[in-house]
């Protein structure tokens, strides 16, 4: 039976899919954000490994793609991989999907591509939509470089060590959250991270596609007493100021020594941090050692 897809209520004959694992990429939201080049490959495909075989049967549905599904997950995969694999060896060409965007981004993929490398079995991408890509470009932050973090711990004493690791990333920083810890995932960043511009792109692609702008205090003040946010939500934070990069710490201590000669220990890293381009909380930090120093002479 040739395989085949609909695409604008036309029917279209799929060619023939390769033996291997097919990593795809489906839509974030807009179901219209696929390429011809996936419809292809889930229609050819011999089995769709997918998250939730729910989401993707609407994505099939859609297009009129009527490819066998078997659930992939991370509660399934340690059991499931091994007759992944030797569906693979037996020369089967399977499509892997997450439920949104690309494969192997936040889902359990990885350590079947892992294994498909190590015995040798043909893997390929298919790429499309990514809600890190989608949400980085709008966020209006410097592109050239940047780091996924994916999803901050959900307890607040980890999240805030996490968001201490990441503070001296030098890209801007792309995370995942959900909806009901937004405002305090926000708190945490504004205060490791102090009043650095960042953006959250809400329901990307979607009808609701929002991204509001401003520094973290501000963002952190808006969902936590104006917008109680829903959908799918990425929040992107600007690197830190270039500036302070070649900056030592006898330099900040004698700018700090200055400073706090009419100012208080606050006011003065506060100051500092700005105009260096340094996190407060560092500056405040050596702020308030000088100062202990100092009662100890």
């Amino acid at each position: 039976m040739t395989a085949s897809y609909t695409l604008f209520g036309l029917k279209a004959e799929a060619l023939p899919l390769a033996p291997g694992l097919h990593l795809v990429a489906t839509p974030i939201g807009n179901l219209k954000d696929i390429t011809l080049r996936a419809l292809e490959a889930l229609a050819a495909a011999d089995v769709i490994l997918a998250e939730d075989k729910r989401v993707t049967k609407t994505l099939l549905a859609h297009y009129g793609i009527t490819t066998p599904i078997m659930s992939y997950h991370e509660h399934n995969a340690e059991v499931v991989r091994p007759h992944v694999m030797a569906r693979l060896h037996e020369g089967a060409a399977l499509a892997l999907v997450s439920d949104a965007g690309t494969p192997l981004v936040s889902d359990p993929g990885f350590r079947l591509v892992e294994s498909a490398i190590a015995q040798g079995i043909a893997v390929s991408a298919l790429p499309g939509a990514s809600a890190v890509l989608a949400g980085l470009v709008l966020a209006g932050l410097p592109t050239d470089r940047f780091f996924f973090e994916g999803f901050l711990p959900s307890r607040q004493t980890e999240r805030r060590r996490r968001i201490r690791a990441l503070e001296a990333v030098p890209g801007t920083l792309v995370l995942f959250e959900a909806p009901h810890r937004l405002a305090e995932s926000l708190s945490d960043l504004s205060e490791v991270l102090g009043d650095r511009p960042a953006a959250v792109a809400r329901e990307l692609t979607k009808k609701f596609e929002t991204v509001r702008r401003g520094t973290l205090p501000e963002l952190t003040r808006h969902y936590a007493d104006v917008e109680k946010p829903r959908g799918e939500i990425v929040i992107l934070v600007a690197p830190v100021d270039g500036a302070g990069e070649t900056v030592t710490d006898d330099q900040i201590d004698a700018r700090l020594i200055a400073e706090m000669e009419t100012r208080s220990a606050r006011d003065a890293s506060a100051l500092i941090a700005a105009d260096l381009g340094l996190p407060k909380r560092k500056v405040y930090a050596r702020a308030l050692a000088l100062t202990d120093a100092r009662r100890k002479e």
